[in-house]
């Protein structure tokens, strides 16, 4: 049955090796992985499966992002262990995959709860290739993604006839090696969503102007979006830093630019406000 398939061949017998290390006496079963996304903070907002599987799992590794609330949908008796990364903090992800790796050798059903989705901006791909390699049977649930999270609770829609029909996800903790194409961010018809953007906001904002982008540029932030204490921040590129200081927005949030950050449902008769002029950026 294996023949041809050497990397499957090669996950069973990692499943074998692992099995034959159980102590004398256990049951010979291996146990499994949930990767759990928690979506942006409110527990109504989990998906059935997620639901299903908190109550079913033993153990329940969680994030800094992942509300009390939503712990509470848990199984009562399920161990807690906190591996969310504290604020200049150490990378806690080896330790993570360690653990992942320990109790699912021990046979126990592990929850692994991200917030948002695992699978954006939330390393839930490591975790599942470290899984693979170690034969350790794994099951993905997508959760709602801060994003859709956060537009939904400032109803503002990531994409609109007329104003914008593409969204771009980043990541707001840039690294030279991995620069996103400013030029096009640049472009108010576009919508840019910012996860992790707060503390980098004024680069952000300086980098977006240096590409084309006007100073009218649309900017919101909602900051614990869907959570109790929620705010929403409306302004433009020329002074959404001030805001953000003045109103001191703080983690988590989630920084919307474009012309879809300026729409209200409200305003006449549910038009959006007019576009940022931007010369010069492709549209």
């Amino acid at each position: 049955m294996l023949r041809g398939d050497a990397a499957q061949a090669e996950r069973a017998l990692g499943r074998e090796l692992l099995a034959a290390q159980l102590p004398v006496g256990a049951v010979a079963r291996l146990g499994e992985v949930y990767l759990i996304g928690a979506g942006p903070g409110d527990p109504d907002l989990l998906t059935l499966r997620a639901l299903q599987l908190l109550q079913r799992a033993d153990v329940i590794l969680y994030d800094r992002l992942v509300s009390e609330a939503v712990l509470e949908r848990a199984r009562r008796d399920a161990e807690r262990i906190f591996v969310g990364k504290e604020s200049g903090g150490e990378d806690p992800q080896q330790r993570i995959h360690e653990l992942l790796l320990r109790l699912a050798r021990e046979g126990k059903r592990v929850a692994r709860l991200k917030g948002g989705d695992p699978l954006v901006f939330g390393r839930g791909g490591e975790e599942i290739e470290v899984l693979a390699m170690h034969g350790i049977p794994c099951t993905v649930v997508p959760g709602i993604t801060a994003a859709l999270g956060a537009a939904a609770a400032a109803e503002l829609p990531l994409t609109h006839r007329g104003l914008a029909s593409s969204v771009t996800l980043i990541a707001g903790r840039l690294s030279d090696g991995a620069l996103p194409d400013w030029r096009f961010l640049a472009n108010p018809q576009h919508t840019v969503v910012v996860y992790m953007g707060v503390g980098q906001l004024p680069d952000i904002v300086a980098r977006l102007e240096a590409a084309g982008a006007a100073a009218g540029h649309p900017a919101a932030i909602i900051e614990r979006a869907t959570l109790p204490g929620q705010r929403i921040l409306r302004g433009t590129l020329s002074n959404i830093v001030a805001l953000a200081q003045a109103y001191r927005i703080e983690p988590p949030s989630i920084l919307i630019l474009g012309d879809v950050a300026a729409f209200a449902a409200t305003e006449a008769g549910a038009a959006p406000l007019p576009r940022a002029s931007a010369p010069g950026v492709p549209a």
